[in-house]
């Protein structure tokens, strides 16, 4: 006979399962995040109630001892309060000026430098360079590398039989860098003549005249700009440029500043047999992005996103950090870019190391308490039991823009900072449609964000990337405005963001 369900066990069942609702981790979290996170608004709204029911019992004569002695006491009040108003005023003085991000813009190649899988494998075999093994070996690199088939590769790499030369890394160069600057100053609207810093960031391609000079020769920008060219710095130099950008604007009064962040990859494919150095050319891909920041207080109004935090960590001290990525030749004399095998155990420690400074800048109370908590439990009192605390991040930021640098690089960072696969997903497609474009990946995948409609006023983004020496740098932007999706046209996800995300293949389902 089935068992019957009376109304008296019903509410009772009810009740049972509202209380463990109620109890269950994640809404316990939730409510001690919010408790702790407001915990000054609700003091402050204690002691306010307990001043208006203090003074609704004064009597008349209480009110006019108080006017009296405000009265006795006039010119030691009115002291005070300048004194006040003067401190305020030399502290806001002394605060860094803001430092805003009017647009950006990313490189979008036509669409015949398209580079599919098979088109790589293809490319690779005419070359008649690579052993079989090795090119069995970058097939299988490519299939579990987390690339689509709509990569881009430099029309020099496109040829039957490649030779690259410095002409042709000139012109791959000019084609990204000139694309992203014009898409740049026709959004912003910024005059070429109007900018007063320019820096430039490529890792391997450093030609004389340099990359900058080549930028202020196109647009003939003018001749007391401040003008930098960084090399050799790896795909964390975006940042590194950001910083440097920083510094220099709050230097500079109402200026502005250029940023454009790229790298070469015609002089740079590998053309030998040493596996360590394949791999890049498995990943990298051809992009580039350029960025317009100001400290003009009247362009806030129109900017999109202002600079909160810059966070730079360099392990080159440690030799095994320092030589877990760099350029070199290999037996027959050939140059490339030997990837150690320890390079997802560096990244992981530096990615530790930075993320130690940029948490209390960042974190709510709440999980620097937790943090802390767990830390002392652990070192002062030596419970060993206590597992380490991972603060969530989630709760620090809406959108995370992870330096997309090949599906490994993703995994160990998701996997560091307890992230979803929605907070990975900029990323992932980033890394699937366009490949590592090196130190511009981070803006592809903030591109992509806005593309997708989720970018809201007071949002906040963290963009976080790697590179050789080795680097872990952070960026915190907080979003001034909703960034509409129509109205980026310029957007190089635009025409195809409706087709993403698109499910990768997982390594285990790949054969």
């Amino acid at each position: 006979m089935a068992d019957t369900v009376t109304p008296a066990s019903s509410d009772s069942y009810l009740l049972r399962n509202f209380v463990l609702s109620l109890i269950n981790p994640k809404r316990l979290k939730l409510g001690y995040h919010y408790l702790i996170s407001h915990a000054l608004h609700f003091i402050l709204l204690l002691l306010l109630a307990a001043s208006a029911a203090s003074l609704t019992r004064l009597t008349s004569a209480e009110v006019l001892q108080i006017r009296d002695a405000l009265r006795l006491h006039l010119v030691p009040v009115v002291a005070c309060s300048l004194a006040a108003a003067f401190l305020a005023a030399l502290y806001l003085m002394k605060q860094p000026r803001p430092v805003y991000l009017l647009d950006f813009a990313c490189f979008k190649p036509a669409a015949e430098l398209k580079c599919s899988r098979e088109f790589f494998v293809e490319h690779s075999m005419s070359t008649g360079i690579f052993t079989a093994d090795n090119l069995a070996f970058q097939k299988r690199i490519l299939e579990r590398s987390g690339l689509g088939q709509s990569t881009y590769f430099p029309e020099a790499m496109h040829k039957k039989a490649p030779k690259p030369c410095m002409a042709e890394a000139r012109e791959e160069a000019e084609m990204v860098m000139f694309g992203a600057v014009d898409e740049l100053l026709e959004k912003t609207g910024v005059n070429a003549k109007d900018i007063d810093i320019l820096i430039v960031n490529c890792s391997l391609f450093n030609p004389t005249p340099s990359l900058s000079a080549m930028i202020i020769d196109h647009y003939k920008l003018r001749a007391n700009i401040q003008s930098f060219n960084l090399g050799g710095m790896g795909c964390s130099a975006c940042l590194i440029s950001i910083d440097l950008a920083k510094q220099l604007l709050q230097v500079h009064r109402n200026a502005n500043a250029l940023l454009v962040i790229t790298e070469n990859i015609t002089l740079n494919w590998y053309f030998g047999n040493d596996r360590s150095m394949l791999v890049p050319n498995c990943l990298f891909r051809v992009g580039c992005a350029a960025v317009m920041l100001t400290n003009r207080r009247s362009a806030r109004r129109r900017a999109k996103y202002q600079l909160i935090h810059t966070v730079r960590t360099h392990k080159g001290a440690d030799d095994r950090s320092y030589g877990c990525a760099s350029q070199e030749e290999d037996g027959e004399g050939k140059i490339g870019v030997s990837l150690s095998k320890d390079l997802m155990s560096v990244a992981g420690e530096a990615l530790k190391t930075n993320i130690s400074t940029l948490g209390p800048l960042v974190l709510p109370l709440s999980e620097q308490l937790l943090f802390f908590l767990t830390l002392a439990s652990r070192r002062v009192f030596r419970w060993r039991s206590v597992q380490p605390y991972i603060p969530d991040f989630k709760l620090a930021f809406e959108h995370f823009c992870v330096h997309a640098g090949g599906r490994a690089v993703l995994d160990e960072v998701e996997k560091r900072l307890g992230l979803a696969e929605a907070q990975m997903e900029a990323s992932r497609m980033t890394l699937y449609r366009f490949g590592n474009t090196s130190s511009s990946t981070p803006w592809y995948e903030l591109a992509y964000t806005e593309a997708k409609g989720r970018m809201r006023k007071g949002d906040r983004t963290w963009q976080i990337a790697f590179g050789s020496g080795f680097k872990c740098n952070s960026a915190v932007w907080h979003s001034l405005r909703t960034v509409d999706p129509k109205e980026e046209k310029k957007n190089p996800w635009a025409d195809e963001i409706h087709a993403f995300p698109v499910q990768v293949p997982t390594v285990e389902t790949i054969h």
